[in-house]
């Protein structure tokens, strides 16, 4: 990426979509733009760029539950609206990190903090999140962690 901000990307991109007239990319771009301006609203800060990737970041969540409900549901042409805007929303995180990258980030937290047991579980945790923000599923980041230490 280049030393524009996630937020400036993000409205290059609503931009070029309106000219090539792409409804749906438009359409999820815009969903972004109302996040960032409700976080500016009501928190009464500017949107940087590691609130843009936990924004984003929350906004896949969202759509890989609905999708897998929808799914679930046998409602396909519902949960391919949602993968459709998870792809979109993917353009603007860093790529994503393998389990294999994981395990040795979360193996690095755990000898950094000399965790033991279920309890350091929060301190591990802790230290990890602002390292994979953007860059990995967090829930299956916590499964990963739970299982590596009760081992």
């Amino acid at each position: 990426m280049s030393d524009q901000s996630l937020t400036e990307t993000i409205r290059a991109a609503m931009k070029a979509a309106m000219k090539a007239r792409d409804k749906q990319r438009l359409g999820t771009i815009r969903l972004i733009q109302a996040e960032f301006k409700r976080i500016e609203v009501d928190e009464r800060i500017e949107v940087d760029d590691a609130r843009a990737l936990a924004v984003l970041d929350k906004m896949v969540k969202q759509r890989r539950d609905s999708a897998q409900q929808y799914t679930d549901a046998g409602r396909t042409e519902l949960a391919d609206v949602e993968n459709n805007e998870i792809l979109v929303l993917q353009e603007f995180l860093p790529a994503q990190l393998n389990e294999d990258e994981i395990i040795a980030m979360i193996d690095e937290a755990i000898a950094a903090s000399g965790a033991t047991g279920m309890q350091a579980m929060g301190p591990v945790m802790g230290q990890l999140k602002p390292k994979l923000a953007g860059k990995a599923d967090m829930g299956k980041v916590s499964g990963l962690v739970k299982s590596r230490l009760s081992t």
